[in-house]
């Protein structure tokens, strides 16, 4: 398994969906712990997804 395919569970993750039926959480958990170009990546992705949630509720950035 490849990076992109982690990637694409913590983008679902993130987003609250289920992940992909071929990264189970534990996997996930465990790629994460020994990967940092897709923990930083992570990071990246909670931000930017906790930056567009206060975008146009009048609290801006």
């Amino acid at each position: 398994m490849h990076c992109v395919d982690f990637r694409t569970a913590m983008s679902a993750r993130v987003d609250g969906e289920e992940l992909p039926p071929e990264v189970s959480g534990p996997a996930l958990d465990a790629h994460l712990r020994e990967c940092a170009g897709c923990r930083h990546w992570g990071e990246r992705a909670r931000l930017l997804k906790l930056l567009s949630a206060g975008l146009g509720n009048g609290t801006g950035i």
